[in-house]
């Protein structure tokens, strides 16, 4: 799984996926507190698929999902990264989207803020993206803290249903945010 570049923050590291990142990745998918705010756990199997998805992210569009370490604590601490969604029916699309799942261990340090903020330099001054936006159900606090900690903007009146998920699911309702290359150069 060798063909992204490496990103470095203070403490994190945003590296290529290694093999034996795949047994990691299945464990952190089993989790149950993990994917609180999707629709199930996945199994190995679903897991590998993936992974694999993962990697075909950076060859078809030179960006993906980074295996998240924190050098000298967790080798693999999850992921951080840019994909362009799979589901061409959400209402704001063409769009790249960043976001991130960690494992619990990472939680509550600001591990997922500093990747994400590294990726956004990448997105905007390497990659050279005009916006990146980032989604997740109305529900999940945590997920939203980061995005605007990153300096995401919530689109306002922009909440949709996600069409993977059934009418009457507890998770259908979102949330999206954006950032826009001009809005980042302020920050800065």
């Amino acid at each position: 799984m060798e063909s992204a570049m490496t990103l470095r923050g203070t403490r994190v590291l945003l590296r290529p996926w290694r093999a034996d990142d795949v047994a990691a990745f299945a464990q952190l998918n089993a989790d149950p507190a993990v994917m609180e705010y999707f629709p199930s756990v996945l199994d190995t199997e679903q897991s590998d698929d993936l992974a694999k998805r993962i990697q075909a992210g950076f060859e078809n569009n030179g960006f993906g999902f980074w295996a998240l370490e924190i050098p000298d604590v967790l080798p693999f601490a999850g992921f951080v990264g840019l994909s362009v969604p799979g589901t061409a029916a959400l209402p704001f699309m063409p769009a790249v989207e960043i976001g991130w799942r960690l494992c619990q261990q990472a939680w509550g340090k600001g591990y997922a803020s500093e990747a994400a903020r590294v990726v956004l330099a990448h997105a905007f001054t390497t990659l050279k993206l005009s916006e990146v936006v980032a989604f997740t159900t109305l529900t999940n606090q945590r997920s939203q803290a980061v995005m605007q900690r990153i300096g995401m903007r919530y689109a306002e009146g922009e909440e949709f249903t996600h069409p993977a998920l059934p009418a009457d699911h507890p998770l259908r309702h979102h949330v999206l945010y954006r950032l826009r290359h001009r809005d980042w150069l302020k920050q800065q």
